[in-house]
């Protein structure tokens, strides 16, 4: 049994209780059974009036249970369909009281969420205007009235950080763009003059307005200021340009050139002004000393001739550069052809440096050549013979290459000038090709010289005995301990005792006689001796006798029937002397050339004075 049912049988047990207490007082008391029933009745109404009241404010809950329930399902229907969410799910079994509490509770958390959706919605649009404002965009488009869902409002927040980096991003090229103009404005001493240039320099980087345009606006007019700054640095150059060329030609001290020199580095408008006015001045100085001015400028203009490589024809042409009558028409003539020459080289000036290159690395390559010819190089230390060897080999490889490039841009040159590009009065690959050749005919000259030397040194030496010259310091290349050299040195002195014909020595070119007893002096003097050629004495009486067959030998020679000369008579001991196999090729040669003149080979007449 439930309390409430115990609690209600006890409520009856006391009326009835109370019933009955009331029935003994009025017992006692003696009241008739009338009066008895009248307050029976009035106890009976009392009691009933009292229930039905109560009664009554229950059946007045329970009805407003009822309706807050079917308000609150409605309210929260809406609310979730507002928020895209599902419908609320009610509990089975569930008593009137806690349906309302649960439907009220899940309506007062839907609520809190709506709200809180809108505060977001609002600050996110206010935020988003802000930001359009800036930018001069359009809002998002997004109902401001709805209960936006939560995809919605991720997207808005997408776009808003969107529109955060996009405004840093033009915010940062804004100030970038305002600190130049201002740099280049302040360069120009110019200021603003414009509402939009104004806005710029003058207002708060934070009022102005990011957009587009604006920003498209800013680099039209940065431009524009950059163009007239670089004309005016084109001008100020110009001008500069101009100020050396007078100082120069009319030699203006260094005092008055120290009074400008601050405006000779930048490039302001008081800067050009004063700039301006200098030229002006040196142009009026410039009149009043026109021939000094001409001539001067005939120097430059011989010196890009030069550079150019005009022929003489060509400077000729110019006849205003050996035209005397110096007048202001002359100098302007003048100052009109230097600037026509500078421009000429400096279209072509990479043609121009690559022939001067060429030169320059054939003087070197000429100098090389004849260092390589040197006997003396070999007595050089520190590797330079190395460094000379290889330099000159890579000349020759470079030579041909930079032949090679220049020919192209000499052809292009040609099609561009329609006319022939000259070196020296003629054609630069011609030049080229004349000064290889001149080298080879140069080399060939000089080697048939030292090839008619050395033939005639070979003469003497079977004439009047070879004599014995000094070896140098360093003898061959190759290394060779002193005492090896004494013992070949002593060796060479002892073997050779059966011929008087001439040996070349291994060392550095030295050339001995046979060892014979010299006669004393006083010999020397007895006798009508043959004279020497060299130095004009008398050969010794034992020379004389060892070198009277190849005397002989060449008197029949000499005085013999004039016939063509072998290939075999041009030979030389000292240029083929330098091992012994060769040395005996020689001697075999010299040996069948004597059995022609004479019967007695050269050979049997050297073993029988020996």
């Amino acid at each position: 049994m439930r309390k409430s049912e115990v609690l209600a049988a006890e409520s009856v047990a006391c009326l009835n209780k109370a019933l009955c207490h009331l029935k003994d007082i009025w017992e006692e008391i003696g009241i008739p059974e009338e009066q008895r029933l009248e307050r029976t009745n009035v106890v009976k109404n009392h009691i009933k009036g009292l229930l039905d009241m109560m009664i009554a404010e229950e059946e007045s809950l329970r009805r407003r249970l009822i309706t807050s329930i079917e308000t609150c399902r409605k309210e929260l229907s809406k609310v979730c369909s507002e928020l895209q969410l599902p419908p609320f799910q009610e509990e089975k079994g569930n008593t009137m009281l806690q349906q309302e509490k649960d439907i009220r509770t899940c309506l007062e958390v839907m609520l809190k969420e709506k709200s809180q959706r809108m505060e977001m919605l609002k600050t996110l649009i206010d935020q988003d205007q802000d930001l359009c404002d800036i930018l001069c965009s359009k809002p998002f488009s997004i109902p401001a009235n709805s209960v936006p869902s939560l995809e919605q409002l991720e997207s808005f927040r997408e776009h808003l950080a969107r529109l955060t980096a996009e405004k840093d991003q033009r915010h940062g090229k804004f100030v970038e763009l305002k600190n130049k103009i201002i740099l280049c404005m302040e360069d120009l001493d110019q200021l603003p003059e414009t509402s939009f240039e104004k806005d710029i320099v003058c207002e708060d980087e934070e009022a102005f307005c990011l957009s587009n345009e604006n920003i498209d606006s800013l680099k039209v007019l940065l431009h524009q200021l950059e163009s007239k700054k670089a004309e005016n640095e084109r001008i100020c150059t110009s001008y500069r340009e101009k100020i050396q060329e007078h100082w120069a030609r009319l030699q203006i001290s260094q005092e008055d050139r120290d009074a400008i020199s601050e405006h000779m580095t930048l490039s302001k408008k008081r800067n050009m002004e004063a700039l301006q006015a200098e030229v002006k001045r040196l142009e009026e100085l410039k009149l009043r000393n026109i021939q000094d001015v001409t001539k001067a400028i005939r120097e430059d203009i011989a010196v890009v001739w030069e550079k150019c490589f005009y022929s003489t024809q060509q400077r000729q042409a110019f006849m205003p550069y050996y035209d005397d009558h110096f007048s202001e028409e002359l100098l302007s003539l003048h100052e009109a052809e230097i600037l026509h020459l500078k421009q000429h080289y400096e279209d072509h000036k990479e043609l121009f440096e690559g022939v001067h290159k060429w030169q320059d690395n054939w003087r070197l390559f000429l100098e090389l050549e004849k260092k390589s010819t040197d006997p003396s190089r070999f007595t050089n230390r520190g590797g330079n013979l190395l460094k000379e060897e290889k330099q000159r080999s890579d000349m020759l490889k470079s030579l041909p290459k930079l032949e090679k490039k220049l020919k192209s841009q000499i052809e292009l040159w040609e099609q561009e000038q329609g006319r022939e590009f000259l070196v020296q009065g003629q054609k630069f690959m011609h030049f080229v090709a004349e000064q290889w050749e001149l080298h080879r005919l140069e080399k060939q000259k000089e080697k048939q010289e030292r090839q008619l030397k050395k033939s005639k040194q070979t003469e003497e030496d079977m004439l009047y005995g070879t004599a014995v010259r000094t070896p140098t310091k360093r003898r061959f290349l190759g290394s060779m301990t002193p005492c090896k050299a004494r013992k070949l040195n002593a060796t060479s002195s002892t073997s050779t005792v059966t011929s008087n014909s001439t040996m070349r020595s291994v060392f550095g070119g030295t050339v001995c006689h046979s060892p014979v007893s010299r006669p004393p002096i006083s010999a020397s003097k007895q006798g009508n001796a043959p004279r020497t050629p060299g130095n004009g004495k008398p050969p010794y009486r034992g020379l004389a006798e060892r070198n009277k067959e190849n005397i002989c030998l060449l008197n029949c020679a000499l005085s013999g029937p004039k016939t063509p000369a072998s290939p075999r008579r041009n030979f030389s001991i000292n240029s083929v002397a330098s091992t012994y196999s060769e040395f005996a090729e020689v001697v075999n040669a010299a040996s069948v050339q004597s059995s022609e003149i004479s019967p007695r080979p050269l050979s049997q007449s050297v073993h029988q004075k020996s």
